[in-house]
């Protein structure tokens, strides 16, 4: 029986084969068994008969380890697959697949060293019976770039958090580091001025926190959504008197509203958190006047952020526009991706991506585009959905 595998057949004259597959003479394009061809996997394949010597080495294995199969084909595994671990130790002859406990039934995935680069390797023992011999040895390699990348984004989080955290702990300990020490030397109002730069402080603090834990309930499907009804308008007014409050122009802001809405059940804590924050990235970010529309959404088909096709369900939508330079075409893709900070630093990067993260939490959708007047335009809809109890 014959085993292919990147066009190349090894034939066995007796015993069961590594995989079930097409004989030498039904060419390269028939499947290694039935509508499979080793080679369509997306991930390595290598698999070794019962006498140790490799039956199976797809495209993707090649590819990954560097190989020709053609040189691995027939060839016993530890020939032709070297695997070291981290230690420089030859990892077949750790593992001993073929000869170690009878009660084994694989390796699970780690990290290991093939002629100086890094795989991810996992292995599966086939056995004749709960404690038979091996029969076949199935591997799987899968290439470290994916893992790196993450990796990296972790790496990055980290630094950007010790980063953002160290500015205002260094502020808070200053300042009451110098009262504690100084205190009949300041005036009240001195002393007031520095409690307030620690209460601010200690208030950005208290918030990357809260984004950080956000962020960790969003990558792990985690996040809570108590659904209560919303007044929408109300909370859009409610975040503009808060910018009016802290300095902003009255008259920068222009609020819009098509009524009548539908009611909408969403968390309130939640939609305040989208809310400021577009608010506050189309101030920081945005010039002239910050348009803030409100009404219904009716049920419709387009597109979501990240240009797939999405389907909206009656609700509510909120569009907030300015009038600045706007988003570069080349970056609209990447608006809603952790740290993308646009063309002025400041801030972590990560609101947008935490409103993403809400607003599809809700079952809603959000967009990125240029607004009537030259600007950004973010567009959400929520749907209606039920309150807490009925869900």
């Amino acid at each position: 029986m014959g085993v292919r595998t990147s066009g190349s057949t090894v034939t066995k004259d007796n015993g069961p084969s590594a995989a079930e597959g097409p004989s030498a003479a039904e060419g390269p394009s028939a499947a290694a068994g039935p509508g499979l061809d080793p080679d369509d996997l997306p991930d390595g394949l290598v698999v070794a008969d019962e006498t140790g010597r490799v039956v199976t080495f797809n495209a993707a294995a090649a590819r990954i380890t560097g190989i020709d199969p053609r040189r691995a084909l027939g060839r016993p595994l530890e020939r032709a697959l070297p695997l070291q671990d981290l230690e420089g130790r030859a990892w077949w002859q750790l593992t001993s697949p073929y000869g170690g406990l009878a009660i084994r039934r694989g390796q699970p995935e780690r990290n290991l060293l093939l002629g100086g680069r890094e795989v991810l390797v996992s292995a599966r023992y086939v056995r004749s019976g709960p404690t038979g011999p091996v029969q076949r040895l199935v591997i799987g390699l899968r290439g470290t770039e994916a893992r790196r990348r993450t990796e990296l984004s972790h790496a990055e989080l980290i630094a950007t958090v010790a980063h953002e955290l160290r500015s205002p702990l260094t502020s808070v300990k200053g300042f009451t580091a110098t009262l504690l020490q100084k205190w009949e030397r300041f005036t009240d109002d001195q002393k007031r001025l520095m409690l307030e730069t620690v209460d601010a402080d200690a208030n950005r603090v208290t918030r990357l926190i809260a984004e950080l834990l956000d962020i960790s309930r969003i990558d792990s499907g985690r996040l809570e959504v108590r659904r209560q009804r919303v007044d929408m308008i109300a909370a859009v007014r409610r975040h503009v008197q808060a910018q009016t409050t802290a300095g902003q122009r009255p008259d920068r802001f222009l609020i819009r509203m098509l009524e009548p809405l539908p009611d909408l059940w969403a968390d309130p804590d939640k939609v305040d958190q989208v809310l400021g924050n577009l608010l506050e990235n189309a101030v920081r970010h945005g010039e002239g006047t910050v348009t803030i529309e409100v009404g219904p959404a009716a049920a419709a088909t387009g597109t979501d952020a990240t240009g797939a096709d999405a389907t909206t369900p009656e609700g509510t939508t909120v569009t907030v526009s300015d009038e600045g330079p706007g988003i570069p075409e080349e970056s609209m893709s990447r608006v809603f991706t952790r740290f993308w900070r646009g063309s002025k630093r400041g801030g972590t990067g990560l609101g947008l991506y935490i409103v993403k993260g809400i607003v599809e939490a809700h079952g809603g959708t959000i967009t990125v585009g240029r607004a009537p007047a030259g600007g950004a335009q973010f567009r959400f809809s929520l749907p209606v959905a039920a309150p807490a109890f009925m869900a």
